[in-house]
Parts: structure tokens; C-alpha cells; sequence
């Protein structure tokens, strides 16, 4: 069943560089998408499940969070991200034991982390225990009682920590939070922690509630939108068509980003005649914005707004909005009013004429969206640069209406869903006494440990077992070597996975991989009935996804499968959560949800119609904020920025086009013109220049910190490139080293990717 063959694994000298494209999509996106789907699938694998991909009884693409339509679905309701997405899921490759006989561990560590995924999928649980040299088969009953009899001998239940990625069902986070429950911790981490954690923080206060406020029909009814901090033509390539349907009915739309990202340049959408032969241009505006300065952007933004409410009473500020619904507006005013334009030219490198214009474009817009992804959420002020984006929103009445709000645009499937089901290391104490309510447990109350305080717990002993729910833990988050220690000073890592990863060969003193289904596996009640799971997407819908894939081998597991069997081994036959009925029936556990989770009420008759259903949304709803004021809370912050030091550069790490998130696809990133390599940093040719380097020269670098430490990573080239003056950019995981595990962000502790000093250093000839 390993069709092919293995890819062969990186050889930086291959590297090329070529301009950068100006359209995205069209029909090189196609062509791509199906050669990559072939070779991993074969063709009729490959047409039977793209027929499939997000469709209304197929399945949820494994890849982002966009929404489908409400209305028509097209036949290809998928992008080229997610088809290769769905081709590393739905791949002949396999990953078996003979594969971990043949490979010892020191062999595979010597891998890229794109070699060992393009391996294929993990067919069997496999096990090393201390002193082994390769994984080594072990029978699932043994690898939960394994588990079980780590996790009872452990001092605390506090001395675990269960990780959740993002593409865990809705049930399996549900039942997941409630065996880490029961066993009585709530050291909950997730993706979400490394991603979005700034905007829950920053809405939660601002309009009572952690998710956006708009829906995927409100693009067509807005007059302008802003794109953020966000690269749709990568990350979330579906949202483009949303955006070019919103420009044909008249939206402008203002992309604000350091790197000029080709989706929000042009748009060939292949399913259009025109999109085939011409393509539409996306952005009207496109603010290059230096590093760190979308803060300063926003507050000053708030003064022009204020000034042309001066000279236009009642024309800008939606005051009947804000005297009926918020609070702190005064202190507000008086803040922004005093905002030195000055300063904020220096901190965006934008000019009085583009803030103007922007200015104008929101003061004569009657809908506004505001959009935007880890440009924003992953810098120092993260949460405080939130806050002033939902300022502006306020300030012109853009909660609770058509075609207005807020729209944080969340990365991997299913991360939003997570979270409603209870995937948090400090859910409300509300849920937690439904929680108990429902099934005669007693939830902790401590609040636990998010990703950065997990690996730092690991790291200083305090947490002796890790447990990952999907993911790449390792290759995911910060502070490259500080988090290998630290799993490897694990009495146990435990990986439930699909494919082979990074985390796996980084691992502790014993180690067990737990082999999955996937979102396109075929999951069969015993009484073979097909089992469908739900999951909820960037805009608060939640809806059912069904998988029809023959699951590559007999051992495979669902997770829902994996978490009832484990807890029945961890707690015994008597304990009061009915795990194996909700292993065989997952309507019993949707039951369970809607009697717990707030909004779920008829889970399973709602989940079932055409588009699932819509999770209440109070201040979209009903204009009702649920904060410690009962307003929308107007934000005041001190305006910080990014200097950037002299002879040095701000670097930001960023996804290939060819990558999601730790899944590297291939080795292209032909929007950006890089191609057989991902070792580069791109650099304005200026600077390139100023710093006596040619383009194209070796350099290695060096991030700078004011402890006077420093991290360094080798042998990257680099590449001309219009960034901003002082700025830079590098593909992750790669560039994880650079940012410690202290470079967070102020009062959501999300690792800081998007704002480190480094300089550059020659290689030695």
C-alpha cells in the first residue's frame, strides 16, 4: 500500500529563487492540487474524496477554519491548501511496523519534519520504552493500561498535561476535557493558546464574548472590510471568493500587512470563466505596514475619526450606539485625541495620506468588517492592538448589525470548537458546574497550565507526563530546544496521531504513538452503522462531518474510541461517566453536550439540518454585552510600537504557501517566488545592502534579547524582497529556535513570532 515511495528529504542546494507571483489561485492552483492528490491518493481516490470535501454529507476539510456557504455549495467547495491537505490524510502511504524496525531512532531524528510526514499514515500503536532504539508494536489494551497505571502513579493529577490540536471532533474535545476532568486536573493546553488566545482575551473584555461577531453572508453585505495581519491566499484560500463576492457587490476592501500577500493582489478564481482568464484584484488599499504598528494604526485612526466627527456632528460617531451600549467612551476620546500622528508615521511607515484615506473609508462606510489572523495576535501588545481594531468597530456602531463586526479568522479546523466544548485551562465556573451536574464528578477549580506554563512545568520537572490530542507539539511551539528537553524529561509522551511527526521522534523516557482516524476515514459503530462527528468553524457554525475512506489498516482507532477506552482503564467499569456507550452510540454524547454546553440545547436534531446550526452570539444577536460593565467596554492603551534597532532588523515567522501550520506539503512557495528550499530570509534589498550582503549571500541568524542572550539559526539565504524597511520574515518551524519561551504576549501568553531582533551574520567561507 506504499504508493511511490517515500519523498526524498531536503537538500537546500536545490533552492531557487524567482519574482514573485501577482494572482493567486486560477488554473496553476488546480493543476497543483490534483498532481499532489494523485500521487498521494491515486485518480479515483482522489475524484470519490474531493467530491466529498466540505460538501453537506461529506466531510470537514482537515485544513482551516472558513466557512462553507449557506446557500449554493459548488462542486470543488475546497482550495488547493486543502486538497493537499486532504491528499497527506487520505494518502496510500503507510507507516508501518516494518517501518519502525527498518528505522531506528537516531536515523529518524536525523529527518526533516517534511520527510517524516510524507512518510504516510500510522497504522498500528507503537510503544518505546526506555533503553529501546526503535518503536516497537504494542497491543491497545496494553498501551492504555500503560497509560492508566503512569497517570495513578503520579502525585498529582497536576503532573500531567493533555495537549488538544485544533482537528479533534467536537465529541472528542467534549469527552477528552471531561476524562482530564475526572481525573482531576485542568492543565488543558491547546493550538488555540499559540494562536488566537490574544483575541479571546481582547474581545472578552471589549464585548463579553472570545469569537467574531459576523457570519459568512455578512461579507456580501459590508461596505468596507479590512484585512488584517492575514494571508487569505495561503491560510485560508476559500476566503478570497468571500471577499471577491463582497467586492461585486460593492465593498472596498484594505489589506494591512508587511508583506504584499498575492491572494489580496489578484484572485483567479478557476471556478469562473473570468477568474480562468483575467482574475479580480482584491484589495483596493494595501497599507504596507511595518512590524508592530497595527496599534498605532488603529488609535490613530480613532483621532481622525473623532476630528471628522468635529467637523460633521452626528455624522461618524454612532452616538446613539454608544450611549446605549458601551462604556469607558470619555476616557476614550481623550486618549486618542492625544495621539501624535508623528509618532504613528515613525511606527506604521505609513504616510498622512494613507491614514487619511483609510480614515475616510471607515468614517463613510456604513457596514465595516474587520478581519484579521496571527499578524496581530502573535506581537507583545497583541491583545491591546485588538482591542483598539474593536474600538474603531465600536465607535461606529459595527457590533449587532448586518455586515459589521468582528472577524478573527481562526488557522486549523475545528480550533473554535475545541474551546465551546471545553478545551481550556480556565473554563467559567458555569460549565464546570454543568459539567458535574450532568455526570456526578467533582471538576477542579485551579486553573491550569496553558502551552507556555506546560512547557515550563516539563522543564522543571513539575509535569512528568505529556498527552498529545493530534498535533505537532514539538514543531508547534516556541523555543525549539527548551521544548525537546523538556518532553524528553517526561516519564511518558503519549501522541495520538495520523502521521508520522516531529513530536514523535522528540520523545520521553517511554513513549507511545496511538494511530487515528482521520476527518476522511470510514468510522463504523460495531453494529456497522456509519459514525458522523461535528465540528464548528471560524464564524460559531457547527455542523456534522463524515468520513467514507476505508481506514488504511484495522488498527486505527477513532479518537472518541481512544478517550472511552483509556478513561475506562484509567477509572474502571464503575465510574460514573458512561465511556463505553459513548464509545459505540456518539448521539449519546451529543445529548451529553447539548445538557452542558451553553447554546447546544437540541444538539442533535440542530447538527442535523442542511447547514448545522448557528451557536448564540449575544452581541450580534441582541446588541447584549455579558462584561463586568453589561456595555461593550471602549479600551484605553498606552500606544506601543516596534523600533527597530539600528543594524538590526524585526523578523516575523510565517507558513509557506506549500505548508499548514507544522505539515509542510512541498517545497514551493511559488507566491513568493521560492522554490526546493524553505532555508530564507526575506529582506528589503536596501537593507540587504546597507548591511554589506548581496541577495542571495549566507547568513545566519541571531536573535537579540534584553537579557543579553541570544539564539542563532545556520546557513539561510537571503532573498531581496519588498518588505519594509527593517523587517524581515523566515518559514517556521524552522525559525522556532530564535523565540524564547518567555517572549510572550502581554495578558494572553501567546509566544511572539511576529516581533524578534535579529541581525545577520556571514557565514564563515
Amino acid at each position: 500500500m506504499h504508493r511511490n515511495g517515500p519523498k526524498r528529504d531536503i537538500d537546500e542546494s536545490e533552492l531557487t529563487v524567482s519574482p514573485p507571483e501577482d494572482q493567486a489561485a486560477g488554473v496553476t492552483a488546480v493543476a497543483v492540487a490534483l498532481k499532489r492528490s494523485v500521487e498521494e491518493m491515486g485518480v479515483i481516490r482522489t475524484a470519490r474524496t474531493l467530491a466529498r470535501v466540505n460538501q453537506v454529507h461529506g466531510f470537514d476539510c482537515p485544513g482551516c477554519a472558513w466557512p462553507e456557504p449557506t446557500g449554493h455549495r459548488r462542486p470543488a467547495e475546497f482550495c488547493e491548501n486543502g486538497a493537499k491537505a486532504v491528499a497527506e490524510e487520505a494518502t496510500l502511504r503507510t507507516v508501518t511496523p516494518e517501518f519502525f524496525a527498518t528505522h531506528s531512532l537516531a536515523e529518524l531524528s536525523e529527518k526533516s519534519g517534511y520527510w517524516l510526514g510524507q512518510q504516510g499514515r500510522l497504522t498500528h500503536p507503537m510503544v518505546l520504552r526506555p533503553g529501546d532504539t526503535h518503536y516497537s508494536p504494542i497491543e491497545w489494551e496494553e498501551a492504555y493500561r500503560l497509560i492508566a497505571d503512569t497517570l495513578r502513579g503520579l502525585d498529582s493529577p497536576d503532573e500531567a498535561v493533555f495537549y488538544t490540536s485544533g482537528r479533534t471532533s467536537n465529541e472528542t474535545a467534549f469527552l477528552y476535557q471531561l476524562l482530564v476532568r475526572s481525573y482531576g486536573t485542568n492543565n488543558l493546553p491547546d493550538c488555540s493558546n499559540m494562536c488566537h488566545e490574544s483575541s479571546g482575551a481582547a474581545l472578552i473584555g471589549s464585548i463579553g464574548i472570545g469569537k467574531g461577531s459576523v457570519s459568512i453572508d455578512d461579507f456580501a453585505k459590508a461596505d468596507l472590510i479590512v484585512v488584517a495581519g492575514q494571508n487569505p491566499g495561503t491560510n485560508h484560500p476559500r476566503m478570497l471568493s468571500a471577499l471577491a463576492a463582497a467586492k461585486a457587490e460593492g465593498a472596498r476592501i484594505i489589506a494591512v500587512n508587511p508583506l504584499p500577500e498575492t491572494g489580496l493582489l489578484g484572485f483567479r478564481d478557476p471556478q469562473t470563466v473570468k477568474g480562468v482568464t483575467t482574475g479580480v484584484p482584491i484589495a483596493d488599499d494595501f497599507l504596507q505596514i511595518r512590524l508592530g504598528g497595527d496599534m498605532a494604526l488603529f488609535q490613530a485612526l480613532g483621532r481622525l475619526l473623532l476630528e471628522a466627527e468635529d467637523r460633521a456632528p452626528g455624522t461618524v460617531v454612532d452616538r446613539a450606539f454608544v450611549d446605549a451600549h458601551c462604556a469607558g467612551y470619555a476616557e476614550y476620546e481623550k486618549h486618542v485625541r492625544a495621539v501624535d500622528l508623528a509618532t504613528v508615521l515613525e511606527a506604521t511607515g505609513l504616510s498622512r495620506a494613507e491614514l487619511e484615506r483609510t480614515a475616510e473609508a471607515f468614517a463613510r462606510s456604513g457596514n465595516i468588517i474587520v478581519c484579521w489572523a496571527m499578524g496581530l495576535t502573535q506581537q507583545t501588545h497583541a491583545v491591546a492592538t485588538i482591542e483598539e481594531a474593536t474600538n474603531l468597530l465600536l465607535l461606529r456602531g459595527m457590533i449587532g448589525k448586518p455586515g459589521a463586526g468582528v472577524c478573527p479568522v481562526r488557522g486549523h479546523s475545528n480550533v473554535q470548537g475545541d474551546r465551546t466544548m471545553g478545551i481550556w485551562e480556565k473554563m467559567p465556573e458555569a460549565f464546570l458546574d454543568a459539567l458535574d451536574r450532568e455526570f456526578a464528578i467533582t471538576s477542579p477549580r485551579e486553573h491550569g497550565l496553558d502551552t507556555v506554563a506546560a512547557i515550563r512545568a516539563m522543564r522543571d520537572g513539575r509535569a512528568k507526563v505529556f498527552f498529545g490530542m493530534g498535533g505537532n507539539f514539538v514543531s508547534a511551539t516556541p523555543d525549539t530546544a527548551v521544548t525537546e528537553a523538556a518532553l524528553r524529561g517526561c516519564a511518558l509522551t503519549v501522541q495520538v496521531s495520523t502521521k508520522l511527526n516531529r513530536s514523535h521522534i522528540v520523545h520521553g523516557r517511554t513513549a507511545l504513538i496511538l494511530p487515528t482516524l482521520g476527518r476522511t476515514d470510514l468510522d463504523l459503530a460495531p453494529d456497522g452503522t456509519k459514525r458522523q462527528v461535528s465540528v464548528e468553524d471560524s464564524m460559531s457554525m457547527v455542523h456534522l462531518s463524515t468520513g467514507r475512506l476505508k481506514p488504511v489498516g484495522e488498527q486505527l482507532r477513532s479518537e472518541v474510541a481512544i478517550v472511552c477506552e483509556l478513561a475506562q482503564a484509567l477509572f474502571g467499569p464503575d465510574h460514573t461517566v458512561p465511556w463505553a456507550r459513548f464509545a459505540r452510540d456518539y448521539d449519546h454524547v451529543r445529548d451529553a453536550i447539548a445538557r452542558v454546553v451553553p447554546g447546544c440545547a437540541e444538539y442533535n436534531s440542530k447538527v442535523r439540518q442542511r447547514n448545522g446550526f448557528q451557536l448564540p452570539h449575544p452581541p450580534r444577536d441582541a446588541r447584549e454585552f455579558r462584561t463586568a460593565t453589561g456595555k461593550a467596554n471602549f479600551a484605553v492603551n498606552e500606544l506601543t510600537w516596534l523600533p527597530v534597532p539600528a543594524g538590526r532588523l524585526i523578523l516575523q515567522t510565517l507558513r509557506s504557501h506549500d505548508q499548514y501550520n507544522t505539515t509542510i506539503y512541498g517545497l514551493d512557495d511559488r507566491y513568493r517566488g521560492i522554490h526546493n528550499g524553505r532555508k530564507v530570509v526575506l529582506v528589503h534589498p536596501e537593507d540587504i545592502a546597507a548591511f554589506g550582503f548581496s541577495d542571495g549571500d549566507p547568513v545566519d541568524i541571531v536573535s537579540e534579547w534584553t537579557d543579553g542572550t541570544e539564539r542563532r539559526v545556520e546557513n539561510f539565504r537571503l532573498v531581496s524582497y519588498p518588505t519594509p524597511r527593517g523587517n524581515a520574515a523566515a518559514y517556521y518551524p524552522e525559525t522556532n529556535p530564535l523565540v524564547p519561551l518567555d517572549h510572550v504576549a502581554k495578558r494572553s501568553n501567546t509566544p511572539v513570532s511576529k516581533a524578534v531582533t535579529i541581525r545577520l551574520e556571514a557565514r564563515p567561507a
